[in-house]
């Protein structure tokens, strides 16, 4: 093995400059063996480099040659399989684990003995030994890489010195001096005890001169020990003198901490000075309150508009003083906390001041609307006096008070009552209920005077007024909404038992009213919500302005619990005064709106049934208007007071429409026809075509078009099956005639007005008419050549038993002897005779209203002539070359019906 350690070292690593230090000889474990050599190497330059080097033998010579390497690092873990028990096997752990099998455990152990000492002294990571026996992993002595002299070669420790020794190779140095002294003894190489004597005589010729060089140098030594204590003693001397100076250079230093740390203090006390400086000046700056602000603020003027403005500006510096953001521990400062209180009490005393002033105003703006109010209403309750007349001679307009005035003075406040809203939120919701409780009663008073005076106007005298339900009261025209609900059912009984009368007699007024009183209600009603809108909308202006309400953004929080103030909500404060936020600002003006106007929706619904009781057409009226207000509402804002409370009335107004339809319905229904008198046109086909009219001029390019084409459908209906149920009962006239003469003037009247819901009935009601038209002509026409009629119906049933036509004359019953006999009966004369009997007949059946004589005769002639042609024909036919021909021409049939239709 040593052979083989010197070879492999000559041959593989000195040429790397390395020295190899320990080798086993190995074989992959469980394959075919295939020996080969792990080396431990280092490197002989520093730094040192620690190696695991596969060595194989070559295949091709006698030679071996590296065939991996891996550095000492790298490996992670050695395995040595069995610590107690010889076991030549052991792994090694690099990137991957490599297994191998020793050729002995002695070479094993030496190997990874080596291994371990390496890692002691070289790696600072530690390598994991594993079933390794403790003998072999003894601790070396630690030897520092600079007891080592650079340039030897180097053992790994101690315990390897005797491995190293067994070969020390030489370094170039020492091979050059050996040849430099071969080649001086030639001879050294052949007598090496010659060569050896030689080089001690020569050692100690050096020796005897090295102490004679001492001897001699002696004296020298001895100056420059003298020299060397004079040094000393100056060196003394300088110490002394670098102590005193020392001492100086501590008291100076003393001084200059002394001066550094006053310069200190002043610097702090100078950052200090000026931090104060800040903190005063920020403090004056915004919590000095000027005194013109204070003066305005405790007795400023609040009547005159300068001084309403040096107050708004005295109100928002207190309220930038209060609200200044205090640094830490501002808060801790007396004259803080003075300064705050006194703006607390500026805050509460002029809180109360403008409190006062407002309710005031309050009161005097509404002190002064009553008495304007009080006077324009006086002459309507003078006793003695017809209120009409008194609206006739001081030309009363249908106007409601302009508060314009009252807003403007109290928009003066606007700002104010911002500040107030911002800082003392009980006094602010004060204010708001007391300006609420001022002006509902106002509006209470101005609107329901003003809806008195329209429905005077819309009754037109005092006797039609009494007798729906108004009457003057106490110095004011009052309304009492259940005598108006008492007169509506009374009035609706009323009306149906007139309407039957009427249906009895064949003859029916649809409406006490002509178009132009209807037009003078559409027009009053139009001038009720034209002054009710404006008023609205100013009002609800006025209150997001003076109180400080948006109308189109929601405040951010959450509702609280909150009180009622007679049915208006408001938000509660905190004891602070700061108010809770309530769910919308717009909810909040909603609210003060239904306060201050609570009176108009049942006014309104009071007004809009009794304009419905006056006449219920009126209601196709109100339901336009009302709906184009309120679709104009909407557009500015669907969710305002306005908005809301004109579609609550829109509701009622729709209600009634509907039951003014189901009411026209429940009138068809209960018709009851004469038995004594013709029937004509029906009265609920009038009134269809009145009110089709009456809806088409009031609904054009209307917002609700497609309720009136509901209503339409259903009335047409209705309409249809009654008549029809008429028809049917009717014993005086013959169904045909009333079906006929109604379904004309139904198509007529759809014809005229052009309504595009109605196209399908339209054509129902002109099929209708055509039939029973054409039913009544041959009802009523019957056979006026009755015999004649006989024979030929015999004629033709014997053609549609087989018999051929030119054979029937061959047929006893049906020669031409008997033909002529039945034509000899029906001379020209008897016809026309027939003919003016069935025109006087047709004449007591029809009406005149309707004009259909004529049509209806025209039609009966057509149809007379049908059948004279066809009888003709079949003469012709069956009886060809006979010569036979009727008593009269077609020509005499219509100088007959001509003549018939001018006499009478």
């Amino acid at each position: 093995m040593t052979a083989i350690k010197h070879a492999l070292q000559r041959d593989i690593f000195t040429p790397n400059d390395e020295r190899l230090l320990s080798i086993v000889n190995v074989c992959k474990a469980g394959k075919k063996k295939k020996n080969c050599f792990l080396c431990a190497t280092v490197t002989t330059e520093r730094p040192v480099q620690v190696k695991v080097v596969k060595v194989k033998k070559s295949d091709k010579g006698d030679f071996y040659k590296r065939q991996i390497a891996w550095a000492l690092r790298d490996l992670a873990v050695v395995d040595a399989k069995d610590a107690i028990k010889e076991n030549p096997e052991f792994d090694l752990h690099f990137e991957k684990i490599y297994k191998w099998v020793a050729s002995s455990t002695a070479e094993k152990n030496a190997f990874i003995s080596c291994i371990w000492k390496l890692n002691q002294r070289y790696l600072r990571k530690k390598i994991d030994f594993v079933n390794v026996s403790s003998q072999l992993l003894e601790e070396l002595p630690k030897v520092t890489e600079e007891s080592v002299p650079s340039g030897e070669n180097q053992s790994v420790t101690g315990g390897d010195e005797e491995s190293v020794d067994e070969y020390q190779e030489l370094n170039a140095r020492e091979e050059q001096d050996i040849e430099i002294m071969m080649e001086g003894c030639e001879y050294a190489i052949s007598n090496a005890e010659a060569f050896a004597e030689k080089l001690s005589r020569e050692l100690q010729v050096l020796d005897g001169a090295n102490i004679q060089s001492i001897m001699a140098s002696e004296k020298q030594v001895n100056i420059l020990m003298k020299l060397l204590d004079e040094a000393l003693k100056e060196v003394d001397q300088i110490e002394l003198k670098l102590s005193s100076y020392e001492e100086m250079l501590q008291s100076v230093k003393e001084q200059m901490d002394q001066i550094s740390e006053s310069n200190h203090l002043i610097h702090l006390s100078n950052t200090n000075n000026v931090k104060l400086l800040s903190e005063i000046e920020f403090l004056v700056n915004h919590m000095d309150l000027a005194k013109g602000h204070i003066k305005a603020l405790q007795q400023g003027d609040l009547t005159s508009s300068h001084g309403i403005e040096a107050c708004t500006n005295a109100a928002d510096a207190l309220l930038q003083c209060m609200n200044v953001a205090l640094r830490p521990g501002h808060d801790m400062l007396l004259a803080v906390k003075q300064q705050q209180k006194q703006f607390s009490e500026l805050r509460e005393l002029f809180a109360k001041r403008l409190a006062n002033h407002l309710n005031n105003v309050f009161v005097q703006q509404f002190t002064q609307a009553l008495l304007r109010l009080y006077n324009r209403s006086y002459f309507l309750s003078v006793p003695g006096h017809d209120q009409s007349s008194n609206l006739a001679q001081h030309s009363i307009e249908l106007t409601l008070p302009n508060h314009h005035p009252l807003h403007r003075d109290l928009l003066r406040y606007a700002k104010l009552m911002e500040w107030l809203k911002s800082t003392d939120y009980a006094i602010y919701e004060g204010l708001t209920r007391n300006y609420m409780d001022y002006l509902s009663r106002l509006y209470e008073r101005e609107i329901k005077d003003f809806f008195e005076v329209a429905k005077i106007k819309m009754t037109g005298t005092t006797k039609e007024s009494k007798k729906f339900g108004l009457h003057g009261s106490s110095g004011k025209l009052t309304g009492s909404t259940s005598s108006l609900n008492k007169l509506s059912v009374q009035s609706s009984g009323n009306r149906r038992s007139q309407s039957s009368s009427l249906l009895d007699m064949g003859n029916m007024s649809t409406s006490d009213l002509d178009v132009a009183d209807r037009t003078k209600f559409d027009k009053i009603f139009e001038q009720v919500l034209s002054e009710l809108e404006p008023l609205c909308l100013a009002e609800q202006d006025f209150i997001s302005k003076f109180f400080k309400l948006q109308q189109h953004q929601s405040m951010s929080g959450t509702m609280t619990e909150a009180e009622d103030l007679d049915g208006v909500t408001l938000s509660r404060q905190h004891n602070s005064g700061t108010p809770l936020p309530v769910s919308s600002e717009r909810d909040m003006i909603r609210q003060m709106m239904i306060k201050i106007f609570r009176c108009i929706e049942p006014d309104l619904s009071s007004l809009i049934a009794l304009g419905d009781k006056i006449d219920s057409f009126n209601s196709l009226y109100m339901l336009v208007k009302m709906s184009h207000h309120v679709w104009t509402a909407q557009n500015v804002d669907p969710a305002s007071f306005l908005s809301t409370t004109l579609g609550n009335v829109l509701v009622t107004v729709k209600r009634n429409f509907d039951k003014c339809i189901s009411n026209q319905i429940r009138q068809m229904e209960e018709v009851k026809i004469s038995k004594k008198s013709k029937v004509g046109i029906l009265p609920f086909v009038a009134e269809f075509e009145e009110f089709a009219g009456l809806a088409e001029s009031i609904f054009k390019n209307a917002e609700r078009r497609g309720d009136l084409d509901k209503a339409y459908t259903k009335l047409i209906r209705g309409v249809f099956v009654n008549v029809e149920k008429v028809a049917n009962e009717s014993q005086k006239t013959p169904r045909d005639v009333v079906m006929m003469e109604n379904f004309h003037h139904i198509f007529a009247t759809l014809s005229r007005l052009k309504i595009s819901c109605l196209e399908a009935e339209k054509k129902e009601a002109k099929q209708k008419y055509t039939d029973h038209l054409q039913s009544y002509v041959i009802y009523s026409l019957g056979q006026p050549l009755e015999k004649l009629n006989h024979f030929f119906e015999g004629v033709e049933a014997r053609v549609a038993q087989g018999i051929r036509e030119e054979e029937v004359s061959y047929q006893l019953a049906f020669n031409k002897q008997e033909l002529r006999k039945v034509i000899k009966e029906y001379p020209g004369k008897e016809v026309k005779k027939g003919l003016d009997n069935l025109y006087k007949k047709v004449d007591k059946h029809l009406c005149e209203e309707e004009n259909l004589l004529q049509v209806v005769w025209h039609s009966m002639q057509d149809e007379f002539i049908r059948q004279y042609k066809h009888f003709e024909g079949l003469i012709a036919r069956c009886y060809p070359g006979s010569g036979i021909t009727m008593e009269f021409t077609i020509q005499d049939i219509l100088d007959y019906c001509s003549s018939i239709a001018q006499s009478h």
